[in-house]
């Protein structure tokens, strides 16, 4: 009876040291899309910010003399829609999947369903 119990603690510490072991794999691969994701995201916003501040003196240089100070909210408008459509993309990079724990989320579960 001693020995079984004993069996059953060595099998059940064994099943948490290889859940632990998943969930170390896993994390390492999380962090390596984490840090991906956040260097496109910083690269973007260099390169976009003076893109976009370039762009914008040339328009309202040449823009001015036409339309004056018009062009000024048709600027602002057009780079709030741009911020918004960025903004939905990142979202939707980060409810892709990348980010989560699929394999570890599974097996816990089973080992759940299999003790409940």
């Amino acid at each position: 009876m001693i020995a079984s119990l004993g069996l059953v603690t060595r099998n059940a510490i064994a099943l948490l040291l290889n859940r632990l072991e998943l969930a170390a794999l896993e994390l390492a691969e999380v962090r390596n899309h984490l840090l991906q994701l956040v260097l496109v995201f910083a690269l973007a916003v260099l390169l976009g910010g003076f893109a976009l501040i370039y762009a914008s003196i040339t328009v309202v240089y040449l823009a001015w003399a036409a339309i004056g100070w018009v062009i000024l909210p048709i600027i602002t408008a057009v780079f709030l829609v741009v911020a918004i459509g960025l903004i939905l993309y990142a979202r939707a990079l980060i409810r892709s999947g990348k980010l989560a724990l699929p394999a570890t989320m599974a097996e816990l579960k089973s080992d759940r369903d299999m003790l409940l």
